[in-house]
């Protein structure tokens, strides 16, 4: 299947490259489906529609939102999205991947407690419900840049990233001790989450940032690396101590990479022969032992904007042509995503990779919804230049700009 830029006139293009390229995208008009609220522990959502984590990169200097931050905050607190889903906020200042991410600490949390109040404000004020608040917690690993220079910490080396930085065969891995010490930094800024009045917090372990990378550290030695038990550890470990420190009323998360697209042994949920095939069988162990440890919630994705971003986020304009039609990411996606939720029903699988299909992406969602590939719709770049999305979407009148919604119903078969 070539590549080819979004250009479809109306939807039965768009659900006829579908059928003739023979991709298992499912497609449903009944949009009713994104409406359905969705049981989080203690806490129902309103609806199956998120706004998923998208860096700003317009905090203060010293990790605190700024005017830019409160402004994209208070738009999505008016979107009618049932679950705001924070951008990567660091828990350590050299872990940050940029001077203006966002980081939080205990001289700066009344500022993301203001933040929430805004929010939940807002929200209740328009729409009646209280969203969901996750923050998600992170440190950048070998894409940090805390002073705008690169300022990478590895958990192991990669010959597929490590000339991107220029970091050679000496360069020094994080080690033992110290990811034993960042599992507390974790926990610590876990506690300040809550106390700034978020839900719940997400450890980040995707797009081959830090916790990410040591899911594929099959060369690391030691007890974070090679055996599944091994890269695992961190993660699990800093599950564990948040739930410890801060009970089960508080929901802990991860948005996590499936399928890194990367070869194997510096790959992980990749075939050993064939990396540019998902090998799901770890991802779906892990994500039982997440449900199994209390896990009510898990966002799913794959690959890395910094590697191999049609994998991450399907798209036809960007730094380079993809080698495959943007639909078969969504296809990859959605398929990758749907194995897990059929693998671990009783957790709540949050999708990515709706942006791209514009207009069309609630029939895609509602198909999702309708096959039980998912039980929340999260949309990434697509709340950025389109905020008022899920009120839209929730009204029935579709994304504004189209007539998509009145097109297909004249359509469907």
């Amino acid at each position: 299947m070539e590549f080819r830029p979004f250009s479809y006139r109306n939807i039965e293009e768009f659900k006829n490259d579908i059928s003739e390229n023979r991709l298992d995208i499912p497609l449903s008009l009944n949009t009713e489906y994104l409406s359905r609220k969705v049981k989080i522990g203690g806490f129902t959502l309103a609806n199956s529609l998120a706004i998923n984590p998208m860096e700003g990169c317009d905090g203060k200097y010293d990790g605190s939102p700024d005017e830019l931050t409160f402004r994209r905050y208070e738009r999505f607190s008016r979107s009618g999205a049932a679950l705001i889903w924070f951008e990567a906020v660091a828990v350590v200042p050299e872990g940050r991947t940029n001077p203006r991410q966002l980081w939080i600490h205990r001289n700066n949390v009344s500022s993301f407690r203001k933040l929430c109040g805004n929010i939940i404000e807002n929200s209740n004020k328009e729409f009646g419900f209280t969203p969901l608040l996750i923050m998600q917690l992170t440190h950048s690993g070998r894409f940090s840049k805390p002073d705008g220079r690169p300022a990478p910490v590895i958990a192991a080396h990669n010959p597929y990233l490590d000339p991107m930085l220029d970091i050679d065969e000496n360069y020094p891995v994080i080690s033992d001790t110290e990811l034993e010490q960042l599992e507390d930094k974790f926990v610590e800024a876990a506690v300040l989450a809550k106390e700034a009045g978020f839900h719940g917090v997400d450890v980040k372990c995707c797009h081959r940032y830090l916790n990410s990378e040591l899911l594929s550290a099959f060369t690391r030695k030691g007890k974070y690396g090679e055996t599944f038990e091994g890269r695992t550890r961190f993660l699990l470990n800093t599950v564990k101590k948040i739930r410890d420190r801060l009970g089960d009323d508080f929901i802990i998360t991860t948005r996590l990479n499936i399928y890194d697209g990367i070869p194997y042994p510096y790959g992980f949920g990749v075939d050993k022969e064939d990396y540019l095939k998902p090998d799901f069988s770890e991802p779906v162990r892990l994500v039982k032992i997440l449900k199994e440890s209390g896990m009510p919630l898990i966002n799913i994705t794959m690959g890395t904007p910094y590697y191999n971003p049609h994998v991450n986020r399907p798209y036809d304009r960007g730094s380079y042509i993809p080698p495959e039609h943007p639909l078969e990411g969504i296809c990859r996606l959605i398929s990758g995503i749907g194995e897990i939720q059929k693998n671990v029903p009783d957790i709540a699988v949050v999708g990515t990779g709706y942006s791209w299909p514009r207009e069309f992406a609630p029939f895609i969602a509602a198909g999702v919804l309708e096959k039980g590939l998912a039980k929340i719709i999260g949309f990434g770049r697509q709340s950025f230049a389109y905020p008022d999305f899920a009120k839209d979407i929730l009204s029935g009148k579709g994304l504004i700009g189209t007539n998509a919604v009145l097109h297909a119903e004249s359509v469907w078969k």
